[in-house]
């Protein structure tokens, strides 16, 4: 029997446009870092968007688009670790967000949480996407230690606005890098590392769907496991020698990065095992086994498997768990949160305290805040 199938003429003219398009978006100054490390190490067939405030960190961007949100309020200046400004710089740059997403069937976003602009504009670039039925991933840090409780709060306050307008987000708490990094770590290497766990979670996905393999997934079965998951792991792991791909599933569940989170707790698991042609099918079965053991019994598992002439004597198993409960503890009392998460949250301050933080904010941001 001979399949016939037919595309749209105006497709016909390149494959690509057969394939989901995949876009990935950094927000403020962590969210450039960790673009311009993505595509730094090689990453291809993903748009990359840097949108930020401060007009000077755009200069360093590598993205195929830079986007200064905010021109008219923050006058390229930067939203001074205050949320609401950056909130606001993003919904004056809505248009140009919305057409740089335009045509993107899977957004990721990512960004720190603590700071202005990160947390302030994810979440209103988020709504954005999912009202345009974008499947919208976020790939967020939380503060480390020694960064104090006011920004903590402020990473939570964020985080609690965001997870309720995407599909799927991965928290990763930067001071979890201190059980990988030893003293002689520096800190733009451990910072690698976070944008690693980006990076592979980009790359894994969008081979599953474009590269040829074994066994390929389509765009439904990503959005099957991933669209209004809520939390999620993710991690992946390489191993060579004896029981390789044993070794590799289960360092791929075991991230050091992420908060005690188990693939137990998933509602839905994607799995891609990448290796050469002398990958066997007992240690395919051996290492989606070893993944399936640790889940649930109810889990939705998504499975695929992809070769790699580079990858000969080596396997790799990289792990997307969704639907995890946030932990109990995870998020702090926000009271009302407004629309956003920042208008409506207050704290109690001292006249004092309030004196000392209207001087700690910059001068352009309190004129336009008064005209308001």
């Amino acid at each position: 029997m001979t399949l016939r199938l037919s595309v749209p003429l105006e497709q016909n003219h390149h494959q690509s446009l057969l394939c989901p398009k995949i876009a990935v978006i950094g927000v403020g100054g962590a969210g450039g870092n960790a673009i311009n490390n993505m595509i730094n190490s090689g990453l291809r067939g993903v748009k990359f968007i840097a949108a930020n405030t401060d007009a000077q960190a755009l200069e360093h961007s590598l993205a195929d688009v830079k986007i200064q949100l905010g021109a008219n309020l923050t006058k390229g200046l930067g939203a001074g670790s205050i949320p609401e400004i950056g909130r606001q710089a993003a919904e004056e740059s809505i248009n140009e967000l919305a057409e740089a997403i335009e045509d993107a069937d899977m957004l990721f976003i990512t960004a720190g949480m603590g700071g202005g602009t990160g947390t302030g504009a994810a979440t209103v670039i988020a709504r954005m996407a999912m009202e345009r039925k974008v499947l919208v991933v976020a790939v967020v840090t939380k503060p480390f230690y020694f960064e104090g409780a006011r920004r903590a709060k402020v990473a939570e306050v964020g985080l609690e606005a965001l997870r309720r307008v995407v599909d799927t987000y991965i928290v990763i708490n930067n001071q979890n890098l201190f059980r990988i990094a030893n003293e002689k770590t520096t800190f733009s290497d451990a910072f690698k590392e976070v944008d690693k766990i980006l990076y592979f979670h980009v790359r894994e996905i969008s081979s599953l769907m474009v590269n040829p393999g074994y066994i390929n997934l389509d765009f439904a079965d990503v959005r099957s496991v991933m669209s209004k998951m809520g939390k999620a792991l993710m991690g992946t792991s390489e191993a060579s020698g004896e029981n390789r791909a044993v070794k590799a599933a289960e360092n791929s569940i075991a991230n050091p990065l992420l908060d005690n989170l188990s693939v137990q707790d998933a509602k839905g698991i994607l799995i891609n095992i990448t290796g050469g042609p002398d990958m066997t099918l007992f240690e395919v079965d051996a290492a989606a086994n070893c993944v399936r053991e640790k889940a649930n019994e109810n889990v939705n598992i998504i499975f695929g498997s992809t070769c790699s002439e580079s990858m000969s004597n080596v396997v790799r198993v990289s792990v997307v768990a969704t639907g995890i409960s946030p932990d109990q503890g995870e998020l702090s009392e926000t009271g009302d949160l407004g629309e956003e998460g920042f208008s409506g949250w207050r704290e109690e301050k001292s006249d004092e305290q309030k004196k000392m933080e209207l001087l700690e904010i910059p001068a352009f941001i309190r004129r336009v805040k008064k005209k308001s």
